[in-house]
């Protein structure tokens, strides 16, 4: 397996509910480094143009409010199979669908207000973590 990094999101429910170090600690212990990390608030366009994707869904505009309502904590993360080991280590979108033990179904509340976020294909994690982080954020070498 290959070495791949992956972004999440500690979604505005998450930092609201006071679980970032819990959350952040979790990943850690999975095994996931963390390469970038910040505390940041998003604004509707900000979260539109991240959220670009979902633009003539029905929930966009519901996605967008939410996302721009609080802080949020993205990350980069790096470890063997990231990006396929992070969507299991947080569990299915709808929390009451989210295997036992994973983040979504221990702490989220709804589809829509789900903890956090995780990219869904290694190219998508390039694209997302250039959308908050610039390249000299990024610490690649860690001791």
């Amino acid at each position: 397996m290959a070495v791949e990094r992956t972004l999440t999101i500690l979604k505005p429910d998450c930092v609201r509910k006071n679980l970032i170090g819990e959350v952040t600690r979790r990943i850690q212990e999975a095994g996931f480094k963390i390469l970038a990390m910040k505390l940041t608030r998003l604004t509707k366009d900000t979260a539109g143009g991240f959220y670009a994707v979902h633009k003539e869904r029905p929930f966009f505009g519901e996605l967008t409010d939410f996302m721009s309502s609080g802080p949020c904590v993205p990350m980069i993360l790096e470890k063997e199979n990231a990006v396929a080991d992070f969507r299991k280590f947080i569990g299915a979108t709808n929390p009451a669908e989210a295997a036992e033990g994973t983040i979504r179904a221990e702490f989220a509340d709804s589809v829509g207000e789900n903890i956090v976020h995780g990219s869904d294909s290694v190219e998508n994690g390039k694209i997302e973590a250039a959308y908050f982080f610039a390249e000299s954020e990024v610490v690649a070498n860690q001791a």
